[in-house]
């Protein structure tokens, strides 16, 4: 009995390891979801249906894609190349000069055939030709351009009204959000990529005050003067530049903020050129060894070095050792935000400036004036433009007077001089004085025209 007892035992045992050794090995797994089965309310949101930040895969591009592809163009540059100077000394320029035809895009801010893209693409155009996105061409003129925010516009004319992109708010663009970028690289018509704004008031050339959105959107050779759209189809950026050392797309580009872009275009509208409004301060260069000796290339914000005489800063009590910490409502963390936001703005705009002095926070009610003083490039003249007595003295509405001069020009007689005409091309202004000499060669033949004190006029040329 004890043993059959024990037989048992055993048994029941093996039975429970093989049952298990079975369940284990042979069973296949069941992962159960447990969840409440309740009902969810829904509650009511402002968010849209597809929230800045969601996943690639939530994301639709397609609305955006078919609202811009149609608003953007293709621009057709036929420029003349100079031969070699030798050669044209033999046989004349016309004999050694050769067409060139350069491409670019455009996006039409308007039914009636208005198109804004870069300066670039159109610089030193002898025909512009843009084709559309069904193929259909046109001559085009050039309403005005703008070198320094490198933005131009266009105009062709039309039979009926044509697709177009409304100017969005670049100051609402978020750091992550999603963008496409439309235009024609190598020629490829309505070409479409998606990225992120990757930066917003980007500087990436030193010496020059601009203010770039930077995308990870993919940007070629031909995006130059597309569009940079948000989800919405919104026109948020003109596509300008890329950064890289093949000159191809190597993972980031640049576009002008619309605000900026529009600004532009209803200046050259309304007044045939630019009107910039500053405050009227020089900053730091956060770089600089001053600013290191000093600590002050870590400072959150912009730091004011100086204060131009009779500006808008010197009016409204901004001080030398500010630090200023915003404008408007934007936060100001670097001087490209600070310019970024001024490059909107007019002469004669108010703005509210906030800045650090002492650890006190103060707020100041700006008003934009006109840049009052300028050094022209290539001959390193400073001018000013003329005050009203000025205008009394040398009888002359319009023109600027001579400030300062390098070494090299100071027996020429310049200075106090007012100089009216560049290469025959009339002055009004500093900003007028700073385009026409930005488009003199260091190496040709230069002249200029001076008014004195007694109205008597002079013509120097230089070499």
């Amino acid at each position: 009995m004890k043993r059959t007892a024990q037989l048992f035992l055993v048994a029941l045992l093996a039975g429970g390891i093989t049952l298990g050794a079975y369940k284990y090995f042979f069973e296949t797994k069941t992962l159960t979801l447990v969840s409440q089965n309740e009902e969810t309310p829904f509650i009511t949101t402002n968010l849209p249906t597809s929230p800045r930040g969601a996943g690639i895969n939530e994301v639709d591009f397609t609305i955006a894609a078919e609202k811009t592809v149609n608003a953007v163009v293709h621009v057709k540059n036929m420029t003349v190349s100079r031969g070699n100077p030798i050669a044209e000394f033999f046989y004349g320029s016309e004999a050694t000069q050769r067409p060139q035809i350069g491409t670019g895009s455009g996006v039409i801010i308007s039914p009636d055939g208005y198109i804004v893209t870069n300066n670039h693409v159109i610089d030193k155009a002898r025909a512009l030709e843009v084709t559309l996105n069904n193929n259909k061409s046109y001559d085009a003129e050039i309403i005005g351009a703008d070198p320094s925010s490198d933005i131009a516009l266009l105009k062709i004319n039309v039979e009926k009204p044509l697709p177009y992109l409304a100017f969005g708010d670049s100051d609402n663009a978020k750091i992550g959000e999603w963008v496409l970028a439309v235009g024609n690289p190598f020629n490829l018509t309505s070409t479409v990529t998606a990225g992120i704004v990757s930066a917003k008031a980007r500087s990436i050339s030193p010496g020059r005050n601009q203010s770039f959105i930077q995308t990870d959107a993919a940007v070629n050779p031909g995006n130059s003067g597309g569009a940079l759209v948000n989800t919405n189809g919104d026109l948020i950026g003109i596509n300008t530049a890329i950064t890289s050392q093949t000159g191809s797309y190597v993972g980031y580009s640049f576009a002008v903020p619309s605000n900026i872009a529009k600004k532009v275009v209803d200046d050259l509208l309304e007044y045939g050129k630019v009107q910039k409004g500053i405050l009227g301060i020089s900053a730091l260069n956060v770089d600089s060894p001053q600013a290191k000796e000093e600590g002050l290339d870590e400072i959150a914000g912009v730091y004011v070095a100086g204060i131009e005489e009779d500006s808008g800063a010197e009016t409204a009590g901004i001080k030398e050792g500010d630090i200023i910490k915003k404008v408007g409502n934007v936060k100001v963390t670097k001087f490209s935000e600070l310019t970024g936001y001024l490059s909107s703005k007019r002469p004669g705009d108010k703005v509210q400036v906030t800045i650090d002095r002492n650890g006190k926070k103060m707020t100041f009610p700006v008003v934009l004036k006109k840049k009052q003083t300028e050094r022209l490039p290539v001959m390193g003249i400073e001018v000013k433009n003329l005050s009203e007595e000025d205008q009394k003295t040398y009888g002359i509405k319009s023109g600027v007077k001579i400030t300062s001069v390098p070494e090299q020009y100071s027996d020429y007689g310049l200075l106090n001089k007012v100089m009216i005409e560049v290469d025959d091309k009339e002055i009004e202004d500093v900003e007028d004085a700073k385009n026409l000499f930005g488009k003199i060669s260091r190496y040709g033949r230069t002249s200029i025209t001076l008014l004195d004190e007694n109205g008597e006029k002079e013509r120097l040329i230089f070499q």
